[in-house]
């Protein structure tokens, strides 16, 4: 299944992904009267290649060696019904939105996750800027109960791969808000204020699909017409550089921690918030 699902990305999604690119900028200079931001598009499509090549590493030690040692001690098997399926949407929505909120959260997950928010335009092209080293920050610990509890890994990764996917038409600024789906679904006006560095914004809209989560837990948050957003990280990085955009924070992060004193305050700086 997953390498059906692979091959069903490369076949039909990427292309799409470059169509859907190309037509955005032709709308997006006819909208805003300026040119698109093909440098930082390029960036980022630098940033999502190496991603890619990083990604076969961080799979097989994350759904290759983690998950499969966790599904041998899982509770229970998920039988082959429409429910399972229900059951592991909702279920995976719900870890999601706790990854996702714990990665702005936790310095050592916000070393990762802050590639994302690294664009200073909201673009297409930002939804594969993502981090290289979600190992190392621990962000599938969220998902592997899922797979304890009986959802096989193969199926829990496919479903947050398709997660992701619905993610990417999200990151525009060239489709307003939806009415009745605002506040159900999560859209691209709501994920336009989660990539906001305004102070009113920081921190808010965390979901995947559904933005349900976040009015449940209270970060859920409304576009407001009178104020601009402003993208990118509250210090930001304007370098073209790949790798110095994928690694600034891990660089500020460890160098917080070599300067700080005493292994009890080495631990918090890299558990506690990034602020």
């Amino acid at each position: 299944m997953e390498q059906y699902f692979a091959s069903y990305q490369l076949i039909f999604f990427l292309p799409l992904v470059a169509l859907a690119i190309v037509l955005e900028s032709y709308l997006y200079k006819k909208k805003f009267k300026k040119s698109y931001p093909w440098l930082e598009s390029a960036t980022s499509l630098g940033v999502g290649l190496g991603h890619q090549f990083t990604g076969i590493i961080n799979r097989l030690l994350i759904q290759g060696v983690m998950a499969s040692f966790v599904w041998q001690y899982r509770i229970y098997t998920m039988p082959d019904a429409w429910w399972t399926y229900l059951a592991l949407f909702l279920g995976l929505e719900f870890c999601y939105y706790w990854y996702h909120r714990a990665s702005h959260e936790v310095y050592l997950m916000w070393a990762t996750h802050s590639t994302h928010h690294s664009p200073n335009e909201m673009t297409l092209s930002a939804a594969y800027r993502l981090g290289w080293m979600p190992f190392l920050s621990f962000t599938w610990v969220f998902f592997l109960p899922l797979v304890l509890i009986g959802f096989s890994p193969i199926l829990v990764f496919t479903m947050l791969s398709i997660n992701l996917m619905y993610q990417f038409w999200l990151h525009t600024k060239l489709i307003g808000r939806l009415g009745l789906l605002e506040g159900i679904l999560n859209t691209p006006a709501a994920h336009r204020v989660h990539h906001a560095s305004n102070s009113i914004y920081l921190d808010k809209n965390y979901g995947g699909i559904l933005i349900l989560f976040d009015r449940f837990f209270g970060t859920y948050a409304v576009e407001q017409e009178e104020e601009e957003i402003v993208y990118g990280l509250t210090h930001p990085n304007y370098s073209g550089n790949p790798v110095e955009v994928v690694f600034r924070v891990w660089r500020e992060l460890v160098s917080k921690v070599f300067k700080t004193p005493g292994l009890k305050n080495k631990i918090k700086m890299i558990f506690l918030p990034p602020a």
